[in-house]
């Protein structure tokens, strides 16, 4: 069962007020993210009030640069279930636009969190900032909720091997094909959830069908074939070979995840589905014949057979 999905302008409901919140992006629920949730959770449980993760959707950066390339790394789908697995009773969602930016931060604070939301507590990391022209800081959180009966903690950043964890860390090595790092700090693989298109089934035609997704507002890794795993409708998990990028040997040039389950037949149209990134094997490579592509398909489903067969 999902946790309630909760709406910040909306008023919170009574068995919910009195939570302990953890506030920030989210955006990939990454190492750093799980201590910041990790922290408002036990707050919580030790309190005996309910715990709550909020995230902003869309992301700030979306509203203030709208023209920028997509950089997202989780659906607020695929957020909930984080979410719920991590322990949270709810995830309240900020809805980021015109007015919630030319939101002051003591407003953001007094209107928002206490009144509207009836927090106890707020667990943020210690780099966050909101508030029209990102004017509030996390002592300032900290005093404003202290006269009002508002706590609030602030977490440190988590490194791993020398560096900061960060969203763009991860979204820096999924540019460069380097799947194992983006693992390690996502604590998962990094993974695209779409709904399966009707293509032109050139892949079909040459014996590997190929289930279509558009990228959306999704990062985009580097171009090329991965080994992957598919998550299907009713919970199936099925490994398979992916080609991420724009197909170049094919006309026209549309930008697709297309992955081939291994050992799989079924019909996956209009169905959604989750494939995930485990690792990069080769850039896209445009071929003179459909037998050499064919030919390198078929190796690369070899290797990606045996870089999945531990899981």
């Amino acid at each position: 069962m999902t946790i309630p999905r909760l709406d910040a302008a909306a008023p919170m409901p009574d068995s919910l007020r009195g939570a302990i919140i953890a506030l920030g992006n989210f955006d990939g629920f990454h190492l750093g993210h799980q201590a910041v949730a990790g922290e408002a959770i036990g707050w919580a449980r030790a309190e005996g009030r309910p715990a709550i993760i909020a995230t902003f959707d869309p992301h700030p950066v979306r509203f203030f640069a709208p023209d920028a390339p997509p950089f997202r790394l989780t659906t607020l789908d695929q957020r909930i279930e984080l979410f719920e697995a991590a322990g949270a009773d709810a995830m309240l969602v900020f809805a980021f636009g015109a007015e919630l930016a030319g939101t002051s931060a003591e407003d953001f604070v007094t209107e928002l969190l206490i009144r509207r939301l009836g927090a106890a507590g707020v667990v943020t990391g210690e780099d966050f900032s909101f508030g029209k022209g990102r004017g509030g800081s996390v002592d300032l959180l900290a005093r404003l909720g202290e006269s009002q009966g508002l706590r609030a903690k602030a977490v440190g950043p988590v490194s791993e091997e020398g560096a900061v964890v960060s969203s763009s860390r991860i979204r820096d090595a999924l540019r460069a094909g380097d799947c194992g790092t983006a693992t390690h700090l996502l604590t998962r693989p990094f993974a695209i959830r779409g709904v399966v298109e009707h293509g032109a089934k050139l892949g079909r035609s040459i014996g590997y069908p190929t289930a279509n997704l558009r990228l959306g507002n999704y990062l985009r890794p580097a171009y090329g074939i991965y080994a992957v795993t598919g998550h299907l409708p009713g919970g199936k998990v099925v490994h398979g070979a992916a080609n991420l990028g724009i197909r170049p040997s094919f006309d026209p040039p549309i930008e697709l995840l297309e992955p081939y389950f291994f050992d799989f037949s079924g019909d996956l149209y209009g169905q959604e589905i989750e494939v995930a990134l485990h690792h990069y094997l080769r850039p896209e490579a445009k071929f003179d014949s459909l037998e050499e592509l064919t030919a390198q398909m078929e190796q690369d489903c070899l290797q990606a057979r045996h870089l999945l067969s531990g899981l």
